[in-house]
């Protein structure tokens, strides 16, 4: 028999309550009896007043059902042997599981009915005093009182616990972003320099010999100190078994219209300008902003159609994603402009310099519009891949 087939339904600590809870119980019922007589103290007493208590052990996982048989159990036992007036402390227990997991309308509701099954059965054949009455309502409304209070505390320390992770991880990526730029402003600099000083003084071959030394030691000592930021980065991840697919870029837009058109989005797809390879980057932010209009769109579009327009200029590309939905009412549609996948897509398109617009069209629709400048040396560099590729 394994170990999991062994374990009991019940953890360690349910056991330690439901037997604290019973033992309190107990000496209510052997030492707190009225003294009339009425309440005399019984070994059927003490058998009904123990069993009570068992369905603790399940009040994790079926707090209502738990509270329930207790609710059984202790109506037959004031029933059959006569007992005290008492709100014990299995049903304190019992109660509070219910308002710490449960909605506040579930908890309303076993509240009523302990209240009333409480009540109904210690009061059987006479009309109960006002503090007899006063008593089961009174402690019921201090135990999900404090079980709410509770739980409003917990949602607050988590949603603090959240709020400080969430800053640490931003104060990271600020940090992060300041050895990165330390690398490029230092390094790379350091590079252009001596690339730019061996190409002045090419004839000087001693000189030319100097500054690709130092090229060389430069690049060398960026390309460790950005590995071991990389190193930092990927802590912690699963090794990849197969080797990484390359980034999508621009030339996979087509692909990614022809799933949103799968997906159930009638999708339109269109090029204009001269159509070039562009830097590995800014392909791969037109298609992730793209990807992200796209799902969006049919997320909250509705019954719509939807078009992807890619422009190519001389020194800048845009892409522009637009639907003829419904969608949200204006003033809704504000909302997610705050949402991750916005943010996203202002981050990527902040990261080259260009601009994002986003937002209810008046005709109707929504649409993304991202405009992405290329450097001189990147157009450059596009123009002369798209002539390689012609040859």
């Amino acid at each position: 028999m394994s170990s999991n087939a062994r374990e009991l339904p019940w953890a360690r600590s349910d056991a330690l309550v439901a037997g604290g809870a019973c033992v309190m119980n107990l000496l209510s019922y052997a030492f707190f009896n009225a003294p009339d007589g009425r309440h005399a103290v019984s070994v059927a007493g003490f058998v009904f007043v123990a069993l009570a208590a068992l369905p603790l052990l399940a009040r994790r996982r079926h707090p209502v059902a738990a509270l329930a048989a207790i609710l059984v159990l202790d109506t037959a036992a004031t029933l059959i042997v006569p007992l005290p007036r008492h709100f014990g402390a299995v049903l304190v227990v019992a109660l509070y599981a219910v308002a710490r997991a449960r909605p506040g309308r579930v908890t309303a509701v076993a509240a009523v009915a302990t209240v009333a099954l409480t009540l109904l059965s210690q009061n059987i054949g006479h009309v109960p005093t006002w503090q007899d009455a006063l008593i089961p309502p009174l402690t019921t409304l201090i135990v999900v009182g404090t079980a709410m209070a509770v739980n409003r505390w917990q949602a607050e320390v988590a949603a603090n616990r959240r709020l400080l992770a969430d800053r640490a991880v931003a104060d990271e990526r600020r940090r992060i972003a300041r050895e990165l730029h330390d690398i490029v402003a230092h390094h790379i600099t350091t590079m252009q320099l001596m690339a730019g000083g061996a190409r002045a003084n090419v004839a000087e071959p001693e000189v030319v010999r100097e500054a690709l030394v130092t090229l060389e030691s430069s690049g060398r000592l960026a390309l460790r100190e950005m590995r071991q930021l990389l190193d930092v980065l990927r802590d912690g991840d699963e090794p990849e078994t197969t080797p990484a697919r390359p980034q999508p870029g621009a030339d996979d837009l087509s692909r990614l219209v022809e799933e949103s058109r799968l997906a159930g989005l009638p999708t339109e797809f269109g090029v204009h300008g001269q159509r070039r390879p562009l830097p590995p980057t800014v392909g791969l932010t037109v298609f992730r902003i793209a990807q992200e209009a796209l799902t969006n769109a049919r997320k909250h579009a509705g019954p719509a159609r939807a078009s992807v327009q890619l422009t190519y200029g001389r020194d800048r590309v845009t892409i522009e994603v637009r639907d003829d939905g419904g969608g949200l009412p204006p003033r809704e549609v504000t909302a997610p402009a705050a949402g991750y996948g916005l943010i996203g897509m202002r981050e990527r398109v902040a990261l080259h310099g260009g601009t994002l617009t986003a937002g209810p069209q008046p005709d109707g629709g929504f649409a993304v519009l991202a405009d992405l400048p290329l450097a001189t040396d990147e157009a450059a560099e596009a123009a002369v891949q798209h002539e390689r590729a012609r040859r």
